[in-house]
């Protein structure tokens, strides 16, 4: 193991209390959003009892998530996923859709980085660090993600300029912040964004009257997609998540990962 990642990486003291939804997170389960979300819906427990918010948990009991035993993990994992229209990001095969998590078939629980959805392609992250990503995805720290964007009707002058602005999304009653956009052509363009909010890209489009017809992501911080083709994965190069620590080294919300 390299030397930044062994600095990323800190152990908690076998005494030690946390809360159960960093536990969830360190084992490489879900991300904290996540383990809160199944802590409530009753799914956890803590040696045979089930689980409250908040709660705090020792290193040596058992948590169980619908019946599974976790152990926290020691390898950190991190990878670079290309990720195929009319596949989804969720563990939720209610609705018959083939899960990301099927597509890679990968021999160790991960979970990805923030979502592309079922219409969308290109670079996924996924890890089984759940404060990687909140570091990574929490729109204060600002990263960015580049995106290629093909709409379905010729753009003019003022598309660019209020994309670029900051569009009102009033389903969310939010204004989006301001982003860079660069045309490709009269109809495709690249956007970098600091922002994640849910079909953010499709949103800003509906709301100037655009529907978007292709939507691919190539970058996320300093991670590019290149030529890997849909449905491979590749680690992140050693290369690659050094720079990465760098750019998250002053970003909030750290964790043990």
């Amino acid at each position: 193991m390299n030397k930044e990642i062994q600095q990323f990486e800190q152990t908690n003291n076998a005494g030690e209390a946390i809360r159960l939804n960093r536990f969830l997170s360190e084992a490489g389960y879900c991300s904290r959003r996540e383990a809160d979300r199944l802590i409530e819906a009753g799914r956890v427990t803590v040696d045979g009892e089930t689980a409250v918010m908040g709660q705090k948990v020792f290193p040596d009991q058992k948590i169980c998530v619908e019946g599974e035993l976790l152990t926290r993990e020691e390898e950190q994992i991190l990878l670079a996923v290309n990720k195929p229209v009319g596949v989804v990001c969720t563990t939720d095969r209610r609705w018959g859709d083939r899960t990301i998590y099927e597509l890679i078939d990968y021999p160790k629980r991960v979970f990805s980085i923030g979502r592309l959805d079922k219409n969308s392609e290109g670079l996924l992250l996924m890890t089984n660090c759940g404060d990687l990503v909140n570091k990574i995805m929490r729109p204060g720290n600002a990263h960015e993600k580049e995106y290629l964007v093909t709409v379905d009707r010729e753009m003019g002058t003022d598309f660019v300029r209020q994309m670029s602005e900051g569009v009102y999304l009033k389903e969310l009653e939010v204004r989006t912040l301001p982003c860079r956009i660069v045309p490709l052509g009269k109809k495709r363009f690249r956007i970098i964004l600091t922002q994640g909010l849910n079909r953010q890209i499709r949103r800003m489009c509906e709301a100037l009257g655009f529907r978007v017809t292709a939507l691919k992501r190539v970058r996320v911080m300093n991670i590019e997609l290149g030529d890997l083709k849909p449905g491979e994965y590749r680690p992140v190069s050693r290369e690659e998540y050094t720079k990465m620590m760098r750019l998250l080294q002053d970003s909030k919300n750290p964790g043990n990962c």
